[in-house]
């Protein structure tokens, strides 16, 4: 059928239901909406579904949930796990409670437990949950820091983290062979309770959970002796984290934390920010309001499903307050817990330090440093899990520490997804090491560049929406796939690496040898001085993401690299739509 037959037949089917219905009846005069909304259906990224909520196949709404989850339900049989249960945890958007709760019941229906969270909780603790439960499976809805109208659906497998492959290919053949939605199993809670296939979960995998965050602190003795010194501005973004940054926060000694109050309580509105992505400098106009008041050593913030976290760091000398992107935080945080670790002599021979492909090469320097191996993997946090669980199956290589460029990192392996929870704790509790030595966060960000080198990176979007978005988006991939360019800005290509087609080209003697890491649709170049850049699809939004990174002799030398570097990469890729 195409997009018109569809759309008729989802106004005609009487299994669905009125308010859907009159939904799409008022766009019945509008040909381009109703073929965005089903021309195809919502597919899964790197981070599973991800879309506007509203009526149609690509859309996010209860009949595509149940749909995902009756595909999740059939591979779990076949996969014969279903007597061990799904984890399902959702965020503070709009719909999330009802999404969770529809698939829910589709999963009972198949037989399959569901164990659900109460209320709203953090990604990590989902995570947590899956492994902790001993479930086959889970699923978190959230669309993370998209804009409001947004909602989605992540897949957990039994490790904990985001599925990979063979799981993400086989959930989704057996989502895509459901061709009438109609046809999906589901049934009244009441029932699926009777049927000891619906459990409410909460406060005993809270305590759990925390505990684990807590367990993470590689110095106390720095938090007892500057819990009092120590100020901390933070926000929840309406979000998930602000119960459990909180409580870890307080179990741990911090007395001076204060929250900010417009953005402390859920809402899916996000009524205080265009959009709750800390990354966005926006997101901190009233934390850094705050900060000011109370004079904060730092201020931090949490995205709604608190799995990413933004900071920005006093500097004593100029009073101002610094934000740090998620390369210079999450390397600030990997070089203070290896060198605690180190100091305590808990760094084993075999310790590594896991990064995606598209973050800062100043990790890289960091655990050569220490003597850990440093492991590259795919974008998205799921492969760093991955990792974590080859570490386990083979008994080989101890996981220390793992971050990627998007505000995300993971200290232990209590979590197999990255926590904003945790890097909260962490960052405190650095703070409170610092300052002990006479030193800001922002003072240990400068000494760490002075030993490793001014290491500059960042990230440019084009957004590129609908069906003819996507198609320029692919006609920017298949340019650069089939033409590599000599040049970089002032840099020439030393080798490109393409992840679709498993290569890694030397382009000075032409000798081509794998990437090593999974089929993914990702471009990398390799430039002189530790420069790079990286051109990939966004996973879960509608752009072509340009990274790069260079390394210079002062802040200032780097920060015009990396300037010249960007706006020649933006343009080159301009010139091709």
């Amino acid at each position: 059928m195409d997009y018109k037959e569809i759309y008729q037949e989802w106004l005609a089917n009487p299994y669905f239901d009125e308010a859907t219905k009159e939904e799409l009846r008022a766009i019945a005069d509008d040909d381009n909406e109703i073929k965005e909304r089903f021309y195809k259906d919502l597919e899964f990224g790197t981070a599973g579904l991800r879309g506007i909520i509203g009526a149609g196949i690509n859309r996010m709404n209860i009949y595509v949930v149940r749909r995902a989850t009756q595909g999740l339900a059939n591979y779990i049989i076949k996969q014969g796990g279903q007597d061990k249960g799904v984890a399902i945890a959702f965020d503070s958007r709009h719909m999330s409670p009802e999404f969770a709760e529809e698939a829910a019941l589709t999963l009972a229906a198949n037989g399959i437990k569901a164990y659900k969270f109460e209320s709203l909780r953090p990604t990590p603790e989902l995570s947590f949950a899956v492994r902790e439960l001993g479930c086959v499976a889970g699923i978190n809805i959230t669309a993370s820091h998209n804009p409001p109208e947004y909602n989605g659906y992540k897949v957990y497998w039994e490790d904990g983290a985001q599925f990979t492959p063979p799981h993400d290919k086989g959930v989704t053949a057996e989502v895509l062979a459901i061709t009438d939605l109609s046809t999906v199993k589901t049934m009244s809670r009441e029932d699926a309770v009777a049927a000891g296939k619906y459990e409410i979960i909460g406060q005993a995998i809270d305590d759990k959970f925390i505990g684990h965050v807590k367990a993470q602190v590689v110095n106390q003795d720095a938090i007892d002796k500057m819990q009092k010194d120590i100020r901390i501005v933070y926000t929840p973004l309406h979000g998930t984290g602000n119960i459990p940054a909180r409580r870890a926060l307080r179990e741990l000694g911090f007395e001076n934390v204060y929250v900010v109050k417009e953005q402390e309580l859920p809402d899916g509105d996000f009524p205080t920010v265009s959009y709750p992505n800390p990354e966005a400098p926006e997101a901190f106009a009233l934390g850094l309001k705050l900060a000011k008041e109370v004079n904060a050593d730092l201020v931090l913030a949490t995205d709604p499903d608190a799995d990413r976290l933004g900071v920005y760091v006093k500097d004593t000398k100029s009073g101002e307050y610094i934000p740090l992107t998620g390369n210079m935080s999450g390397s600030l945080l990997c070089d203070y817990v290896l060198s605690q670790k180190q100091a305590a002599g808990k760094i084993p021979a075999d310790g590594q330090v896991v990064k995606s492909i598209v973050t800062t090469n100043l990790v890289d320097a960091i655990a050569k440093n220490y003597g850990c191996r440093l492991v590259e993997v795919l974008t998205g946090f799921k492969y760093i899990g991955q990792q974590i669980l080859k570490n386990e199956t083979t008994g080989k290589g101890t996981y220390l520490f793992g971050m990627e460029e998007s505000y995300g990192c993971l200290i232990g392996t209590y979590a197999r997804d990255k926590d904003a929870i945790s890097a909260t704790v962490a960052l405190c509790e650095a703070a409170a090491y610092y300052k002990m030595k006479g030193m800001t966060l922002w003072d240990a960000m400068i000494a760490m560049y002075e030993k490793y080198g001014y290491y500059k990176d960042a990230v440019k979007s084009i957004e590129l929406k609908g069906i003819e978005g996507l198609a320029k988006i692919q006609k920017i991939m298949d340019t650069l796939r089939n033409n590599t360019p000599e040049k970089l800005g002032e840099y020439p290509v030393v080798s490109a690496r393409d992840y679709k087609l498993d290569t890694v080209k030397d382009m000075k003697t032409g000798e081509v040898k794998p990437t090593g890491l999974p089929e993914s649709n990702v471009l990398y170049y390799d430039l002189p001085d530790n420069a790079w850049v990286c051109v990939r699809p966004s996973g879960t939004e509608p752009k072509v993401k340009i990274y790069y990174g260079v390394k210079g002799t002062s802040l200032e030398d780097a920060d015009a690299k990396s300037a010249a570097l960007g706006d020649a990469v933006l343009s080159m890729i301009n010139g091709m739509i």
